[in-house]
């Protein structure tokens, strides 16, 4: 009798096609300085694929010694995976200021590879093999083209503007109004305690659209002006 089973062929090469595809989708992520890269996605993809095994070859033995058992469904573990996975993709989203949002498509990567992971375990290569076409086409192409179509359409530069301020009545509505009078949209805002700061100051942080010709120093010259702003900076969004 072989030691090394059908059963075993199967799985080894199944979890080194999913090694193979998840670890391409990592890459891009990793070359991309995301906080999920080559490692995380490559676990991922083996840790859905393993289960998916489990669920397709675990329970063969125990099955055979209870032929009369019936409901056996092998779709539930791997409809767990895609439910539970969603923790991991969480943990890649950041939010600065409140309002800019950051991580999503790490998220979508993580969350996809699980599904990669299901279908190699399953056996579908060629679903697996195209879907990882598609989505590093995806990843590396269609962002430099939507980088280029959102240059050529928008001419204005988005910012992102922190301010701590005291305390006060109208302080929000001055600042405001002289962002409107440099002609300056506020797409987003977000108002909360100053928490790095003991002296109950507030952080004002905007999300802005600002024309190319505008002059910002003058504007934060304009802020450092009034006397409850203690400090604001302007950083490019990314």
């Amino acid at each position: 009798m072989s030691f090394f089973t059908d059963e075993m062929l199967t799985s080894t090469i199944r979890l080194l096609v999913i090694v193979l595809l998840s670890g391409l989708i990592g890459i891009e992520r990793e070359v991309k300085n995301h906080p999920a890269g080559l490692r995380t996605h490559i676990v991922v993809g083996v840790g859905s694929c393993m289960l998916t095994l489990v669920s397709l070859f675990g329970f063969e033995d125990y099955i055979r010694a209870h032929e009369d058992m019936r409901g056996f469904d092998p779709s539930r573990i791997p409809s767990y995976i895609i439910s539970g996975i969603g923790f991991l993709g969480a943990g890649t989203i950041l939010v600065q200021g409140g309002i800019t949002v950051k991580g999503l498509t790490t998220a979508a990567s993580i969350w996809v590879v699980a599904g990669l992971g299901i279908v190699v375990g399953i056996g579908m290569y060629y679903e697996a093999v195209l879907a990882t076409i598609i989505i590093i086409t995806t990843l590396f192409f269609l962002n430099r083209f939507e980088k280029l179509y959102k240059k050529k359409v928008d001419t204005k530069e988005h910012m992102l503007m922190t301010i701590a301020l005291s305390r006060g009545e109208g302080h929000i509505k001055r600042i405001n109004t002289e962002l409107f009078s440099h002609s300056i949209e506020i797409t987003q805002f977000n108002l909360e305690e100053d928490k790095s700061d003991d002296k109950g100051l507030l952080k004002y942080t905007l999300s802005l659209s600002i024309k190319q010709k505008t002059d910002l120093a003058d504007l934060l010259e304009k802020m450092q002006g009034m006397s409850f702003i203690t400090s604001a900076n302007i950083n490019k969004r990314t």
